[in-house]
């Protein structure tokens, strides 16, 4: 990986994209920065390198939205991500990097159709009571899919838009949550191999857009609805999923 101009007209964008998603928005869109990198960088360093950053912007944003959670959404969220990242770290080993690079496409274009189909009305999710065992169960999947490409976004919505949150409670509830999974990453990344001296190096390049794309996200959060920042996002990831599935494939 080489710290070119190349590679930053895509880090840049990629980082402060996935800021303003974790400051305002969810944290879905945010896992769109580690397929559009692995457009330029192999999958796995794109993986590695946006993790510290992944995590610099949890601790933004928790901070804008402390206290906000809720609680037992959250820690069932958080206990089944345990043995998720533990399958995800099993399954990372076995990948090549253009099995991941059709796994990140199809994960990306899934979350698209999954978000237009609840628009359109084709796929409901009714408010339902916090189960423990429901939210264990996505956030086994959210802890495996959050593991190999960060993505762990869509499964976590699954169950937390059937919760009934406010936007504010919502936002905060992710951020716990993201913030958890991302910390308990960080052991078997550096086991794997994922961290090397050229992605910390360019991580304290990109720190500072990090925060200024939490910042933004926050400020976003208050003035402006999801469905413009969320349209526009979704054509990212559909290009970008289709982009890499191709290559992945071929």
């Amino acid at each position: 990986m080489v710290l070119d101009l190349q590679f930053f007209l895509f880090a840049v964008p990629a980082v402060l994209f996935a800021g303003l998603s974790k400051g305002g928005f969810g944290s879905g869109a945010a896992f769109a920065a580690s397929p559009f990198l692995a457009l330029a960088i192999d999958p796995k360093l794109a993986v590695g390198l946006m993790l510290p950053l992944l995590m610099l912007m949890d601790v933004a944003g928790l901070r804008a939205f402390w206290r906000g959670w809720n609680w037992p959404v959250a820690r069932a969220l958080m206990v089944g991500m345990v043995p998720g990242v533990a399958i995800g770290a099993l399954v990372f080993r076995q990948t090549n990097p253009d099995v991941l690079r059709v796994l990140i496409g199809a994960i990306a274009i899934g979350f698209v159709a999954f978000q237009m189909a609840r628009g359109r009305g084709w796929l409901r999710i009714a408010a339902a009571r916090e189960s423990p065992r429901r939210g264990m169960f996505w956030g086994l999947v959210a802890g495996f899919t959050s593991f190999v490409s960060h993505a762990g976004g869509p499964p976590a919505m699954v169950y937390l838009l059937s919760q009934n949150l406010s936007k504010r409670t919502f936002q905060s509830t992710t951020l716990l949550a993201f913030w958890w999974v991302n910390l308990i990453k960080v052991p078997p990344y550096i086991a794997i191999g994922l961290f090397t001296p050229q992605t910390l190096l360019a991580n304290l390049f990109l720190a500072p857009v990090a925060l200024m794309g939490v910042a933004c996200g926050v400020w976003l959060h208050h003035r402006t609805s999801d469905k413009v920042f969320f349209g526009l996002a979704y054509v990212f990831l559909v290009l970008t999923g289709l982009k890499l599935f191709y290559d992945g494939l071929t």
